[in-house]
């Protein structure tokens, strides 16, 4: 028995949209993540095999290699690459979801289109502090992931049967990679629940593991060893590290879109580190990635610091200055912030 989270209201709403709705538009944050695709295609075919005919789903600019194999992938629709037509379906759409994020800037340079468009506005996210600009907002931060939201969704609105293996296939990737493999955010028990009703959809958890996690490039895995052995840093008796890779490094190992996925979380793999910061150069500002293990409040540390947030074990922001100021500024803010907090634990 799955535990009725979301409101009623809200579900009865949106199912209004979806059962009357006639052009359907999804829309994700930029640089799309496991769960940013995953829960947008199971959405996607869901609401193909519910019987819409015009379904489309439009994320800011291009994903990783690494979530390509997923099904419906092709059909995504790239806001960078074709600008005019992404546009277009957002215009004349009649429902519009925003899926795993919370304010509109978060797609970007798809914002102004995104708000712009007139249909009706549903979003489904997890994270924390949601801004007011959609008919439906369903927001719940104690979920695992928006994966795990949009099979919510789909069984409270009595759809159940309408899940295929290609829907179950996308929420699992997206649980999956929203939670470290389950290693961090899953602690609660209707999360295998859900598991267990995807797996009698079809789905191969153990294939959508080895596709996410082992078909990485050669210049990953070089920069991998490059970034542990030649970047890590450690603070706090080896309680906190930090690891950077420059704009050149990248260039260095031919860096693709996702090579540096997951990097933030290599250096909790030493049994002292609690919390682990990533900072990557990227061509307009410092992008930074943060990632804790127990109660370590990384989320708080990435809004009071960062202009970013997130989860209390997995969170992010931005930093727009040279590299050599974001280390500086990580240094200096991580020296405030542990004497506030005391000892890390």
């Amino acid at each position: 028995m799955i535990t009725k989270i979301i409101k009623e209201e809200e579900i009865q709403k949106a199912k209004k949209y979806v059962e009357k709705g006639e052009r359907f538009v999804i829309v994700t944050h930029v640089s799309p993540d496991g769960d940013a695709l995953g829960s947008s295609l199971a959405l996607y075919h869901f609401l193909l095999a519910y019987g819409k005919d015009n379904v489309a789903v439009v994320v800011p600019n291009d994903f990783p290699a690494f979530f390509k194999w997923m099904p419906g992938n092709k059909e995504v629709i790239i806001y960078d690459k074709y600008p005019e037509f992404a546009e277009k379906l957002l215009n004349e759409a009649d429902v519009i979801f925003c899926l795993d994020f919370n304010e509109p800037k978060r797609v970007d340079k798809l914002a102004p289109a995104l708000m712009a468009a007139g249909g009706r506005r549903v979003l489904i996210d997890h994270h924390l502090f949601p801004a007011d600009f959609c008919r439906v907002t369903m927001s719940y931060p104690q979920m695992s992931s928006t994966s795990e939201m949009v099979f919510r969704f789909i069984c409270r609105m009595g759809l159940f049967e309408l899940l295929n293996r290609e829907a179950a296939t996308c929420i699992y990737t997206g649980m999956m990679t929203d939670t470290g493999a389950f290693t961090y955010n899953s602690n609660q028990p209707e999360i295998y629940t859900i598991i267990g009703e995807l797996i009698k959809k079809g789905i191969d958890k153990d294939e959508i593991y080895r596709n996410v996690n082992q078909v990485y490039s050669e210049g990953r895995l070089r920069m991998m060893g490059y970034v542990l052995y030649s970047k890590l840093r450690t603070y706090c008796n080896k309680k906190v590290a930090l690891i950077t890779l420059s704009q050149e490094e990248l260039r260095r190992f031919y860096y693709q879109t996702g090579d540096t996925e997951g990097f933030v979380n290599l250096p909790l793999n030493m049994a002292k580190t609690r919390f682990s910061a990533f900072l990557r150069e990227d061509p307009d500002f410092i992008k930074v990635s943060l990632r804790s293990v127990g109660n370590f409040p990384c989320n708080e540390f990435a809004s009071r610091y960062f202009n970013g947030g997130g989860h209390k074990n997995a969170s992010g922001g931005e930093f727009y200055g040279t590299m050599k100021e974001a280390i500086a500024h990580f240094e200096k803010s991580l020296k405030e912030f542990h004497a506030e907090l005391g000892n890390i634990q």
